[in-house]
């Protein structure tokens, strides 16, 4: 199994950087090292709705004894020219708005009359009430330090500074982050292209009715959502009959827009497995070798397993058996650890920890890596359902995988066994 993921991982190269805009870089894996041009936020700003101060004017405010304030201008978002603080002065100010000269704190609308000579009223009314520019008097009821309810210059980040580094997944918060900064495009590796293809003349498509002998189509439904959910752009493709010569024309129409193919079902000794023969009419690779490599592995559940590059670009194709479970263990042991290095991502593997097994569990046969379904708390993983690769609930109400060794055939309740967090 070990050198079956170390061959997949040894012919996989991270995809060429480009350049994209900020929305369309979203899940991209940033390539470079990003500085801020200028401090952010670029000004001092106000934090709050309300007037703008010299500290030594308010210092001795109260309810009682309120600070009377001539009100000389309004300072609103975006401003550009600002009217001087001076001595007994104060100025109108917006949330977001630049601090005026003179001025060295900000005290809250609530903590004053709103300049209607009255009791305090709420933040935004009065300042909306008044009319544009208006001047007069405010009474302030409270005392504000220096800074109070200012947003310094620099305080985010200082210019220079580094804003993200390389190696940055692209979510929203960073990509808030670099439009904030004036950032419009960015350099990275972009989201891998997967397509994902079914095979079976028994599937049948969601929704549709099943007929004798058939069943609907899970695994291109799950495996799609797996590529989704490692940050990769998946096309489903439907369920493709056991015809060797449909399905290499339907590889062969998909592989210009896969920078990965994953096939799933087809794949073990059966009289009507035919990705194995569909696959292999494909060019050799250059060095004469298989263009796909048909494997055993010694676990269970995903034993049969492909691995390869066809087509001119010589593209990544990983080959799944098509039980449900046996499917989606394979993507998590071998397609997800491709993906993530098609991305330039490192670890390439889910996180592995040590955990108590609440209950014992059986391992047969002897020689195979068991992955059994699993719910993980707290230090402790609890068995969900039975081995069977079938079992779709059961790996729908797990969240992990408990690892069995090769050489164990038991395992005692209380025993501490690896296990491989699916969350």
């Amino acid at each position: 199994m070990t050198e079956h993921l170390d061959d997949i991982l040894r012919h996989i190269r991270p995809l060429e950087p480009i350049e994209l805009q900020l929305l369309d870089a979203q899940g991209c894996v940033l390539v470079e090292d990003v500085t801020v041009p200028a401090a952010l936020p670029p000004f001092d700003n106000s934090s709050m709705d309300g007037y703008a101060v010299r500290t030594a004017d308010v210092s001795g405010a109260s309810e009682e004894y309120p600070a009377v304030l001539t009100v000389i201008g309004d300072v609103a978002a975006g401003s550009g020219e600002l009217p001087t603080v001076g001595p007994g002065e104060a100025a109108r100010i917006m949330t977001g708005a630049p601090l005026p000269p003179g001025a060295e704190a900000v005290v809250p609308v609530e903590w004053t009359d709103g300049g209607t000579g009255g009791g305090p009223v709420s933040g935004m009314r009065a300042a909306a009430d008044a009319p544009e520019g208006a001047t007069g008097e405010v009474r302030v009821h409270r005392a504000a330090p220096a800074g109070a309810h200012i947003r310094a210059r620099g305080s985010d980040v200082a210019a220079g500074e580094l804003a993200l580094a390389a190696g940055t997944v692209l979510g929203p918060p960073q990509i808030g982050l670099l439009a904030a900064i004036g950032r419009g495009t960015v350099t990275v590796r972009p989201r891998p292209r997967v397509v994902v293809m079914s095979t079976g003349s028994e599937l049948v498509q969601p929704g549709e009715a099943l007929g004798r002998g058939r069943i609907y189509d899970s695994n291109s439904f799950a495996l799609t959502a797996a590529a989704r959910d490692v940050g990769a752009i998946a096309y489903r493709v439907g369920a493709v009959a056991d015809d060797a010569r449909t399905l290499r024309a339907t590889i062969e129409d998909q592989l210009i827009r896969a920078d990965i193919l994953v096939t799933t079902g087809g794949v073990s000794v059966g009289a009507y497995d035919v990705v194995k023969e569909a696959l292999s009419q494909f060019e050799p690779a250059a060095d004469g070798s298989s263009a796909v490599d048909f494997r055993r592995l010694a676990m269970q559940p995903g034993k049969p397993q492909g691995f390869g590059s066809i087509g001119p670009e010589r593209t990544p194709v990983l080959a799944l058996p098509g039980n449900p479970v046996s499917s989606y263990v394979s993507f998590e042991l071998f397609v997800r650890p491709a993906i993530r290095a098609l991305m330039g991502l490192d670890p390439v593997s889910r996180e592995t920890v040590r955990a108590v097994c609440a209950e014992g569990v059986s391992s047969s046969p002897k020689g195979k890596r068991q992955f059994l379904r699993g719910r993980y708390a707290d230090g402790a993983v609890t068995p969900v359902g039975g081995a069977g690769s079938h079992l779709v609930r059961a790996l729908a109400h797990a969240n992990a995988l408990i690892v069995v060794g090769e050489d164990t055939t038991s395992v005692d309740a209380g025993a501490r066994v690896d296990v491989i967090l699916l969350d």
